[in-house]
């Protein structure tokens, strides 16, 4: 097995082979994050290309020393009992490229919780996160890989804190394998069947588009979310950026999604996708006629596009892992658990450090900031 850098023609092409990869290992999204060095990376079996990954380097202060960041990859045989033979040969590929430690994030699934088990941690009070649920699912393929990397000297990172990049490890997805719009509505709860029910009669629109030159009205509803909702907004700039990128690549990847209501705009959505597996990636919505449910409407249009387009799922990204009822943050949870989908724990991310003083002068520096 060997590793070498490849074209992005070949990496697409890779991926266009498989039923799925995140859209955080494609070619475009290098270009999203400007602010990195990218690098399409491909391993080889003898001369037959086996699996592929994009690398960004976040270069250290000052020196030209680098952490090598592998979003929700790489794209490889992760069902593999020989985990070794693949990651090898990687980080003798980045340490000659002058990386001082590697992060990685395999995308492999290791507990899977049902709505209705999310939904009675939340009402039980002795139940505070996930973890204290049985899962309903544990992957063999995802405590394999987990077994592995702890015996290969991988470090596991906590989802909360780290480095800035980081990616959900729990995330809330409805699976849409073999189920038509009719099994997907039914496993809603009763609360999200009647707000899409709601928007139909009281006449919200939902409409799609391509175009850049609509970000201009999905950025403003956006920035009217972040003031209200109390986070940072991302400039218009990286949008453009985004759309432009994913979309270059591929038709179908990126899209906007809007609803109005008698011609004003409740709610609008980013969602990509990357072969049979589909993402609702930003969202915002206006604080007035709020009781039109234009969030719930725009939601089911875009799950409607992933059945149509033969996606197997329907990712709504990221969730903490607090089911407490005072937290914050279990609002979301609540929100997503009505779509009747499951909650999902990935194997999180990981660090192999390759030049130890450097990659713990970076922790503190991260830390710090």
């Amino acid at each position: 097995m060997s590793v070498r850098e490849i074209s992005e023609q070949d990496h697409r092409a890779f991926l266009d082979s498989r039923d799925s990869a995140s859209f955080l290992q494609t070619p475009a999204w290098g270009r999203v994050k400007g602010e990195w060095r990218r690098e399409s990376l491909g391993w080889y079996d003898g001369t037959e290309l086996v699996g592929a990954a994009l690398v960004l380097y976040r270069q250290l202060p000052k020196i030209r020393r680098y952490l090598a960041y592998l979003p929700e990859g790489p794209v490889i045989d992760w069902e593999t009992e020989q985990l070794g033979e693949w990651l090898a040969p990687l980080t003798r590929h980045l340490k000659g490229k002058g990386a001082f430690g590697v992060r990685m994030g395999p995308p492999v699934v290791t507990r899977r919780w049902t709505a209705a088990q999310v939904k009675e941690g939340i009402a039980d009070p002795d139940v505070r996160r996930l973890d204290d649920l049985a899962p309903t699912e544990r992957d063999a393929v995802g405590a394999r890989v987990v077994c592995q990397l702890d015996e290969l000297g991988w470090r596991r990172q906590t989802a909360e804190g780290g480095f800035a990049a980081g990616q959900p490890q729990y995330v809330f997805q409805v699976p849409l394998a073999g189920r038509s719009e009719e099994d997907v509505l039914k496993g809603m709860n009763q609360l999200w069947r009647r707000n899409i029910k709601k928007a139909a009669k009281m006449g919200v629109e939902v409409v799609s588009s391509s175009s850049p030159e609509d970000l201009k009205a999905f950025h403003d509803l956006y920035v009217h979310t972040a003031r209200r909702d109390h986070f940072t907004p991302r400039p218009l700039s990286y949008f453009q950026t985004m759309v432009d990128a994913l979309g270059s690549e591929s038709p179908d990847r990126i899209r906007l999604w809007f609803a109005r209501h008698e011609g004003d705009l409740v709610a609008a959505t980013i969602g990509i996708r990357v072969g049979t597996h589909a993402w609702y990636s930003y969202g915002a919505s206006s604080t007035e006629k709020r009781e039109v449910r234009g969030s719930n409407a725009v939601q089911w249009a875009m799950i409607q596009d992933a059945i149509a387009a033969g996606a197997t799922v329907y990712d709504l990204r990221g969730i903490t892992d607090t089911l407490d009822p005072d937290d914050s943050h279990v609002g979301l949870i609540q929100f997503k658990v009505g779509t009747g989908g499951e909650a999902v724990e990935y194997a999180g991310e990981w660090d192999l450090p390759l030049n130890r003083p450097l990659y713990k002068a970076f922790d503190v520096y991260m830390r710090r900031r």
